[in-house]
């Protein structure tokens, strides 16, 4: 648990009650190639990540030890530097998991309770999964470390697992929610400054009316005829052309502002449609729109933006 244990025969066995860190925030978000499931990991986010959880570990262990020294329960400080290592190695391997599912669970746009118990129970979800790896990690290193030192490690309190995982498990759950929301206010930072370049002049050709797309170091041009809809998904938004999908960074109001001139309007709070690509709609039973496009696939409308494709 918080307990830097001694090694055996190396010095006095302490009860203390240091806490390791499990503090750190976090966040990802990339100009690399390396992807976890579609999402760019953001190397600057994690550095982040990195420098605030090594700052609150230099600030536990230090702290631990001088209690020691000065009246508190005694300690051995190797203990204590491989209590905090162990716990910040793991928190930085693990930040991309909360990077990840803030990408694809970010915050709803709909003012739903039900949409925001969902998103809710899936970030526990995943706190969860985040505090066992984490756990897991961390006295498998302490392990290691302990056997280097000819002594063994052992993760219970007084015999009881359960306490110390609890203990871990809320420190871990904290740690994954400023994680996440460090990822969301870094993805929302970069996102403005994408919806700022899409819709500043560009130096290309007055007649080149190709949107220009950037993934990572690449660029991609798109004709806006080749665009059947656009959805916002968090800090990113989806681009769906003909047979093909691209991620891009930016807000769904840039691209409104880019594409409106090419006939796009706004179906839903979350989406543009190209009105030249559609073919035909119809209300649904909850008064919603069900459009059809000219290639057969189908998206949904809001009843708020019926008006916008002259069903008003």
């Amino acid at each position: 648990m918080g307990q830097r244990k001694a090694f055996k025969g190396q010095g006095a066995v302490t009860s203390g009650d240091g806490s390791g860190t499990s503090g750190g925030k976090g966040g990802t978000s990339s100009w690399r190639a390396l992807r976890l499931g579609g999402w760019r990991i953001e190397w600057p986010a994690i550095l982040f990540i990195a420098v605030v959880a090594s700052v609150v570990a230099i600030i536990n262990a230090t702290s631990a030890i001088m209690e020691g020294q000065t009246g508190g329960p005694p300690i051995d400080a190797r203990a204590s530097w491989l209590y905090e290592i162990s716990s910040v190695v793991m928190v930085v391997v693990l930040s991309p998991i909360a990077g990840w599912m803030v990408w694809k669970v970010p915050p709803p746009i709909e003012a739903s309770t039900r949409m925001w118990a969902r998103a809710a129970l899936l970030h526990l979800a995943a706190a969860c999964v985040f505090s066992v790896l984490h756990i897991a990690g961390m006295v498998a290193l302490r392990k290691l470390g302990y056997a280097a030192a000819g002594s063994t490690y052992v993760f219970a309190y007084d015999g009881d697992l359960v306490l110390p995982f609890v203990y871990e498990w809320r420190k871990d759950v904290l740690t994954y929610a400023s994680n996440a929301a460090w990822f969301w206010v870094f993805g929302f930072w970069q996102a403005q400054k994408a919806a700022q370049a899409l819709v500043a002049p560009s130096d290309t050709p007055a007649q080149d009316q190709r949107i220009e797309i950037r993934d990572g170091g690449r660029v991609t041009f798109l004709d806006p005829g080749s665009i059947a809809w656009v959805e916002a998904a968090g800090n990113y938004v989806e681009i769906h052309t003909d047979g093909a999908m691209h991620l891009a960074r930016g807000t769904l109001t840039g691209f409104e502002e880019r594409l409106v001139e090419h006939g796009f309007v706004r179906i839903h709070r979350s989406r543009l449609v190209n009105r030249g690509r559609v073919k035909s709609f119809r209300p649904t039973p909850s008064g919603d729109l069900q459009i059809e496009l000219d290639d057969g696939r189908l998206i949904v409308g809001s009843r708020r933006f019926r008006s916008a494709l002259g069903n008003g």
